[in-house]
């Protein structure tokens, strides 16, 4: 599967979500697939830290639903999440993982899963997570979409896709920090709360 087709089959669900996704080409893919959800999406630039972010914000905001869209190589750096989202089960979480078998923002030395023997879903059922899929097509991955945005447990699909990046997309025009406070206001706007309130110095 094409990355970018599978973004806009998942957006054309979304509507008022939380959105966390992985650091690399996904970043400006997202944001292009994705216009309506620009505010309520922020991108983490550590691996392993993506469904943790997610988790987080699931358990802070419990009435909304949280999507988190991480990577082959981010999971396998933090594999323990399956373990935390397998023990606590929280209901309001989507987990995509685009499993391109590759660290594509490094050049795309191979992760585990290229060698075809390192199954991420099946991890994620050996650790609790009863709704954890593979999807090699898009008709397939859209049905997961919609089971996992409904869903009152953790739901995860591993998407197969290729490492091929799409360059016929507009940067975002932005920064990491500068996202950090659009997503951050968003949240406050949304939720009626405040999280970064203003600065001693003002």
């Amino acid at each position: 599967m094409n990355r970018f087709d599978c973004m806009e089959v998942l957006a054309a669900r979304l509507k008022d979500e939380l959105v966390i996704l992985s650091l690399g080409g996904s970043v400006d893919e997202w944001y292009n697939a994705a216009p309506h959800m620009r505010k309520a999406s922020l991108f983490q630039q550590q691996l392993g830290c993506v469904t943790p972010q997610a988790f987080g914000l699931a358990v802070g905001l419990p009435h909304r639903r949280i999507i988190s869209l991480d990577t082959d190589g981010g999971m396998l750096f933090n594999l323990g999440i399956l373990a935390t989202l397998g023990n606590e089960q929280p209901e309001n979480l989507f987990v995509v993982v685009w499993d391109n078998e590759c660290y594509q923002s490094i050049g795309g030395p191979p992760t585990h899963t290229a060698a075809q023997r390192v199954d991420i879903a099946a991890i994620a059922r050996g650790s609790g997570v009863k709704e954890a899929h593979v999807a090699t097509d898009l008709a397939t991955f859209e049905e997961h979409c919609r089971k996992g945005l409904a869903a009152r447990e953790p739901y995860i699909v591993v998407a197969k896709v290729t490492s091929t990046v799409r360059r016929d997309i507009r940067r975002k025009h932005s920064d990491g920090r500068e996202d950090k406070y659009i997503f951050v206001r968003h949240v406050e706007e949304t939720e009626n709360i405040v999280i970064m309130g203003p600065s001693e110095h003002n």
